[in-house]
């Protein structure tokens, strides 16, 4: 059976964004299709639309958390604070391991082609020589999985 972080790789060299690979390699456990996952993550690619901002597999993580173990009453301040310290608390490991959580500066040294485009790059054989994507798929995943592993 492969893990979380195998599946979101996969799901990323088929083609998926890096917030919908994410997304996907945990749609069962939220009680979703693939399709809904994605759909739900679409816009988080390439750093918010790819405009490079907070990366997309970090988005797709907090994604999947909030859907698994969010808050949702507003009156309750623990619960609120609680669940951002449980987030931070990922955003920080990611960042610990990969020195960022921006996308711009985890793509930094690449020649980033059409930047402000919303036009997302082809996926070759060449992109995905070049491209450190799949490693923070994998990586984000991963410590999703260790985070809701110590939940329980």
């Amino acid at each position: 059976m492969a893990t979380h972080a195998e599946k979101a790789r996969d799901n990323f060299l088929a083609g998926y964004n890096c917030a919908q690979a994410v997304a996907c390699a945990f749609a069962e456990e939220m009680g979703m299709t693939v399709d809904q996952a994605a759909r739900l993550a679409s816009g988080f690619g390439g750093g918010f639309g790819r405009m490079r901002e907070v990366c997309g597999a970090v988005s797709g993580a907090v994604l999947v958390y909030n859907c698994l173990h969010g808050y949702c009453d507003p009156e309750d301040p623990l619960e609120k604070s609680h669940h951002y310290g449980r987030v931070m608390r990922f955003c920080l490991a990611f960042q610990e391991k990969w020195n960022s959580m921006i996308c711009r500066e985890l793509l930094a040294g690449l020649e980033l082609k059409n930047e402000g485009s919303p036009v997302p790059e082809a996926r070759t054989p060449e992109y995905y020589k070049t491209r450190p994507c799949v490693r923070f798929v994998e990586s984000a995943a991963q410590l999703l999985e260790e985070m809701l592993q110590d939940r329980h």
